[in-house]
């Protein structure tokens, strides 16, 4: 089930709580679902009730969700003052770099490995991932794994300081590029017009590296959640998405779904 309250922490008991050991590294990751499998990473602060409402779509729509904890507290609803220092210890960790430009966060390497781990275990075409916010980016680096399929790129906002900056090296990005061309490949990524965090500058340099391989979607600020606690127009499938029929989050959420399906189901 969906519907679960939001504004209260979500126990995630309906997910496998499992400890996977990849690259000389053990993390929690929360599983759930069958089919094809989805890594889903979380925007900042954490697995809120938001991202878990998410990954249990995906789960619906015939999928099996890969959602590893990252940073914060899972399942909490953000309060402060605990978002925030979750928020500064990620902008100084050395895992992610979020200052960097043409880099990419070492934490990728172990998500691409639990991408290859995931696609073992539950068969399919490949495997779709979706970073949000902090992990945006990492959707595309993740490509650099062959299971991956299907990318998308929600609202991607490293790094911080640099509006028109790539949070992935040069050659990985040309060796990304390379493999979209020979496989016929594409990324789907998502921002509203107005987000401070996610600029016009970031996507039009994703068009200009990766051409029609990049397909941007672009949401009017007055399509986000009006009720949101978080006033600026940002969280495109979690925080601003509005569940009602003809949203366009709504529909956006759907075209994810369905970008996994096209992708990833035989």
């Amino acid at each position: 089930m969906t519907d679960r309250p939001l504004n209260v922490d979500d126990p995630l008991d309906d997910f496998e709580h499992r400890h996977i050991s990849l690259l000389g590294h053990d993390r929690l990751v929360y599983v759930t679902g069958s089919g094809p499998a989805v890594i889903v990473m979380t925007e900042m602060p954490g697995i809120s009730p938001h991202v878990a409402r998410f990954a249990r779509w995906v789960r619906d729509a015939g999928f099996t969700v890969y959602m590893p904890h990252i940073f914060g507290k899972d399942g909490a609803v953000p309060r402060m003052p605990g978002a925030l220092f979750t928020m500064i210890g990620g902008c100084i960790s050395r895992q992610f770099r979020a200052f960097q430009a043409n880099e990419s966060s070492p934490a990728v390497r172990w998500l691409r490995a639990l991408a290859a781990l995931a696609h073992q275990e539950c068969g399919g075409k490949g495997v779709g991932a979706i970073g949000m916010c902090f992990t945006g980016n990492f959707a595309l680096s993740m490509m650099l794994e062959p299971a991956v399929l299907a990318p998308v790129l929600s609202q991607p906002s490293l790094p911080i300081n640099d509006p028109a900056g790539m949070h992935i090296a040069p050659d990985e990005l040309a060796a990304v590029k390379a493999r979209m061309e020979a496989e016929d490949l594409t990324v789907l990524a998502y921002r509203f017009e107005g987000d401070k965090f996610c600029k016009a500058a970031r996507f039009e340099a994703y068009e200009n590296a990766l051409g029609d391989r990049f397909i941007g979607r672009v949401l009017a600020d007055e399509h986000a959640n009006p009720d949101s606690p978080m006033k600026n127009p940002h969280s495109v499938v979690t925080l601003h998405l509005i569940d009602e029929e003809g949203q366009p989050t709504r529909q956006a959420r759907d075209e994810i779904l369905d970008f996994f399906r096209m992708r990833l189901n035989n």
